[in-house]
């Protein structure tokens, strides 16, 4: 077997008007597609639920499920608020810049630019608490190159250590950065 694409991703939402139209006005998603149903399909279960789907760009669809009777949602306190979130691509730095005035234009908080020395990052919060990026690429096919030649590697000393490996350093050198 060999996965073609991802179909979507789902995430829960604690309302679904209010998603479709944050995900619509502030990041211009289309929303595509609404199910609505009063049973669960693949468990037959009793429990009403509106599945939302919106257009991520190239096929990639981001989808949400609001569920009235279940208990209101919450996030892992043992999952630092950072690790768990969405991260969408813009298509270059000035793309990033400008959806970063737009969104604080809305009111929304923004972290970043951070430089992450192959991509670039704005971060914020949906409406329901999910945490955001929009994200450009800036590496080179260099330093991508490179990065993949020490992948297992550095997968294999993080396995054993629980360090981070330092075989990717120079992306962080000031010899690297002044170049």
């Amino acid at each position: 077997m060999k996965i073609q694409q991802i179909h979507h991703v789902a995430y829960r939402c604690k309302d679904a008007k209010e998603t479709v139209e944050f995900y619509n006005k502030v990041l211009n998603m289309d929303f595509i597609l609404a199910i609505a149903e009063d049973k669960v399909p693949s468990t037959k279960a009793p429990d009403p639920y509106m599945h939302i789907f919106l257009d991520a760009g190239n096929g990639n669809i981001l989808a949400f499920f609001e569920l009235p009777n279940s208990p209101e949602m919450g996030k892992d306190p043992n999952t630092p608020e950072w690790v768990q979130h969405i991260a969408l691509q813009v298509e270059n730095e000035q793309a990033l810049l400008d959806a970063k005035a737009s969104l604080e234009e809305e009111g929304i908080d923004v972290i970043g630019p951070t430089n992450h020395e192959i991509i670039k990052s704005i971060y914020f919060f949906d409406p329901n608490g999910h945490r955001l990026e929009l994200t450009t690429v800036t590496a080179t096919k260099q330093m991508l190159a490179k990065l993949d030649e020490v992948k297992w590697e550095m997968l294999e000393e993080w396995s054993q250590t629980k360090r981070a490996p330092k075989q990717a350093e120079w992306l962080h050198s000031q010899e690297f950065n002044q170049a």
